[in-house]
């Protein structure tokens, strides 16, 4: 398939809860994601889980959109083109890949403009 079909028929959900990005001191049990390296402890969290004690630092209202549809590791450009399509309206992503499917977060404030994007791309966009 094309890359370009990928976003025809592709489908995204925009998760109903609200996320904070954490610096933690540990990670974090019931959080979307831990991404652990050598430098700091990352955690993606629905916001109304987080504890206080835990924080470093802290990046709060991001709403995580989910390309609901298996992405290939050989897909090349994918997160390129979702980015640059986001970049144009100046909104910043923190993207996340898992194995077969690719999530993003952008603020809360801009999911409506983010969401208007997608659709023009031609993915179909609900709410989970």
């Amino acid at each position: 398939m094309r890359l370009e079909d990928y976003f025809k028929n592709g489908k995204v959900y925009v998760w109903k809860e609200t996320f904070t990005v954490i610096k933690s001191k540990r990670p974090l049990p019931d959080a979307f994601a831990v991404i652990q390296d050598k430098n700091e402890i990352t955690v993606v969290i629905d916001q109304s889980k987080i504890n206080e004690e835990d924080i470093i630092e802290i990046e709060r209202d991001w709403k995580i959109l989910t390309f609901n549809m298996v992405l290939p590791f050989d897909l090349v450009g994918f997160l390129a083109v979702v980015s640059s399509t986001l970049a144009e309206e100046e909104i910043s992503i923190f993207a996340i890949s898992a194995y077969s499917t690719d999530h993003i977060l952008v603020k809360q404030k801009h999911l409506a403009i983010a969401v208007k994007k997608l659709k023009a791309l031609g993915c179909s966009v609900e709410e989970k």
